[in-house]
């Protein structure tokens, strides 16, 4: 089982900036990619973005492109989540995956490992 650990969430004001990381252990493969994607409240979740282990090719939403980018470190088994020009629309819960079972270019990518999520709150 991998285990996924997220943190970095917290309040911060439109217009400002977060950042987020993910970091995964544990026996099982992680896979060759990891994602985050965000649930708000009484939403259904959504894909934000998606990175490869190997080659580091990344996979944003529309939403997010421009404002989010999202990297790793290798040696950490970690994925950060940079969030600038964050929005009120951008709160919810983001949540970390680990070992995808589907394409990443997609838009609703699919992954084997969850994260409990870290919470984003962004006032106007």
């Amino acid at each position: 089982q991998v285990l996924l650990v997220e943190s970095g969430g917290g309040l911060v004001q439109a217009g400002g900036s977060l950042r987020i990381s993910c970091t995964a252990s544990g026996r099982t493969s992680i896979g060759p990619a990891m994602g985050w994607f965000r649930q708000a409240s009484g939403e259904e979740r959504e894909f934000v973005a998606a990175i490869t282990w190997s080659a580091g090719a990344k996979f944003y939403a529309d939403s997010v492109k421009g404002r989010f980018t999202i990297s790793r470190d290798n040696a950490k088994n970690t994925v950060y989540l940079e969030m600038n020009s964050l929005k009120p629309e951008d709160t919810a819960l983001y949540v970390c995956a680990a070992d995808p079972r589907s394409p990443l270019w997609v838009p609703y990518p699919e992954f084997h490992s969850w994260g409990q999520g870290t919470q984003v709150t962004v006032s106007s």
